[in-house]
């Protein structure tokens, strides 16, 4: 591939090619970087970055899953050694330790290269709330770029990295997706850690991520999120149904009264979305009362108090170096008693409670993304109104513990972009980035701002979250591409989606007496190794048939990655290991051969 990377599956590419390395291409993509882009607190300095490839160098394992990628944080997530300001430079600290998430990225290859403006202390929806400067919308720069993720949106829109992190408390992680023509994945309250991020809402903040497409999304979500909880119902019913209600494909809800900006061509951009949805899907109309009354409690009710609780030594100090917008916002704390607080919190449950019987009809809640976007003098003469407009269809999610992902969906007949979000109950996020990628494949949108379509699609189709319904399967030896068994594979109709190592709490033993030769992999409680495995993605229809190809001692259970996840895969009972020889020295099967 000679063109310019932009997504994550393009760059390892380039670095497969062998003609490009992570020195050659993270060397070249920081001094094109310009310290005055105001979507940027703080490019990383040459040390840091130099710390970074000598670590990647030495642990030579081109096989990570983020191998050399490029990323970005918001300032409210700590990095150890720089600065955090969360765009207040009075507030200023130097992190002592990484934040959680950006240590599981690192580990899992990826360089970190800077760190993006925000609206100050992540209070906001518009982008437009900081000292470092307004970041524009990256089609107009006369509109906002939608906050408080603002830089972080903007630096993935135009190409210049694959993927960022965000946060998301009222909307944060969604809206600037909305309207940069991005990706934008809120996951459930809870499934990602949060150690090492400066709070907003510390009960309803996620770390968020915003990519060009969904497989890319899906992929740092694998990497970042905890491990899966086994509480959380299966994604499938059976092997046709995606989510838990009936057989199929899942029910959609819209709103039963969308209120759009017509001038900006966002209501007619929305029936368009709709009645293209209503072709494929079962669509039923939702009236969005409740969750308007659970919008109302994030700004108006005690939860703005959480706000204040970061601030207050600042706000007690220096009052004069909070944003006069975010300072009148979060004084609203003061109002509010432990007696008001209490009441506050036993509306919510009882509206929770209520909005149950919407997700007994649909599976998905589909909405507009936001439903305008003002320009940054609008915001700039009623700072408050402009951007209470915004969160008409965010504010209620976190509140309410749901999921989320933020999708393209047209080019507005004004020219801005015009996005839609899948909203789910908790715990179903990777069906529903199943149901955001299956809608992505019909959009022939350019990626970001205006970048390229070329092999979108095929990446689509090539990426974990095709729409069939299928699983990951995680392959050790004799199954691996080049190996004799890898036909079966072939097959099963199955994709290879990626070369990665397991958690350091294997062993691998070649088994004795086995036709082809073939490994055994035996999770251990110590002294324990990471061993090489291929991730392939497997449609449902096709395990029954290769299951019965497995002979004993091996058989299909779960296999922690490195990444801390848990897929499908080859494992072996501890008898077949008698006789056997141990070879985790080498790192995997491929290792062992060529010894």
């Amino acid at each position: 591939m000679t063109e310019k990377p932009f997504t994550i599956i393009e760059w390892l590419e380039l670095y497969q090619e062998g003609v490009q390395t992570p020195r050659d291409l993270i060397s070249k993509l920081i001094s094109s970087l310009d310290p005055h882009d105001p979507a940027l607190i703080l490019i990383c300095p040459d040390w840091y970055i130099e710390k970074q490839l000598l670590q990647l160098e030495k642990a030579e394992n081109k096989s990570l899953p983020l191998y050399g990628i490029p990323f970005v944080v918001k300032d409210n997530i700590d990095v150890a050694g720089l600065a955090t300001t969360a765009a207040c430079p009075e507030f200023v600290y130097i992190a002592k330790d990484n934040a959680q998430v950006v240590d599981r990225l690192m580990n899992a290859g990826a360089i970190l290269v800077g760190k993006t403006n925000l609206d100050q202390f992540a209070t906001g929806l518009v982008g437009t709330r900081s000292p470092f400067g307004v970041v524009p919308n990256t089609f107009d720069a006369r509109y906002i770029s939608g906050g408080s993720s603002s830089g972080s949106a903007s630096m993935v829109a135009r190409g210049i990295i694959p993927f960022s992190l965000g946060t998301d408390t009222a909307g944060s992680g969604r809206i600037p997706a909305g309207l940069n023509n991005i990706v934008g994945l809120k996951a459930t309250p809870g499934k990602v850690p949060m150690q090492g991020v400066l709070p907003a809402c510390k009960t309803l903040d996620v770390v968020s991520i915003f990519s060009l497409t969904v497989a890319d999304a899906e992929k740092v979500l694998s990497i970042i999120e905890e491990t899966v909880d086994q509480n959380i119902p299966p994604l499938f019913v059976n092997q046709n149904a995606w989510f838990r209600n009936g057989e199929g494909l899942p029910k959609l809800g819209i709103p039963a009264n969308s209120v759009l900006d017509k001038e900006l061509g966002y209501q007619k951009a929305f029936e368009n979305t709709v009645a293209n949805i209503n072709k494929q899907f079962e669509v039923t109309t939702i009236n969005m009362g409740l969750f308007e009354q659970v919008a109302q409690l994030l700004y108006e009710g005690p939860w703005v108090a959480e706000r204040f609780i970061t601030i207050e030594d600042l706000y007690k100090s220096k009052p004069h170096a909070i944003d006069p917008t975010v300072k009148k916002v979060i004084e609203k704390a003061l109002q509010f008693d432990a007696i008001t607080t209490f009441k506050k919190q036993y509306e919510l449950e009882d509206l929770k409670k209520k909005t149950q019987e919407i997700w007994r009809e649909i599976d998905v809640l589909v909405v507009p993304t936001t439903p305008t976007c003002p320009t940054i003098d609008a915001v700039a003469k009623e700072p408050i109104l402009r951007n209470s407009e915004l969160g008409a269809y965010t504010n209620f999610v976190n509140l309410l513990g749901l999921c989320a992902i933020a999708i393209p969906a047209s080019i507005s007949d004004s020219g801005l972009p015009f996005g839609i979000t899948l909203i789910a109950p908790n715990g179903y996020d990777h069906a529903l980035v199943k149901l955001a990628s299956f809608l992505e494949k019909g959009n022939s949108l350019f990626l970001g701002k205006n970048l390229r379509s070329k092999g979108f699609l095929d990446q689509v189709k090539n990426s974990s979250l095709a729409c069939k319904p299928s699983i990951e399967i995680a392959v050790v030896g004799a199954h691996l591409k080049g190996m004799p068994l890898h036909y079966q594979i072939q097959n099963s109709q199955c994709k290879l989606l990626e070369t990665t190592v397991t958690a350091k709490e294997y062993r691998l033993f070649a088994l004795a007496n086995t036709t082809p030769p073939k490994p055994g992999l035996v999770r251990v409680e110590e002294d324990g190794a990471e061993i090489e495995v291929e991730i392939y993605q497997m449609p449902l229809d096709q395990v029954g048939a290769f299951l019965k190809q497995i002979p004993e001692p091996l058989g299909l259970g779960s296999v922690k990655l490195q990444s801390g996840r848990f897929v499908k895969g080859f494992i072996c009972e501890p008898i077949g290991t008698q006789g056997a020889k141990d070879i985790s020295e080498f790192g995997g099967w491929r290792g062992y051969l060529k010894k």
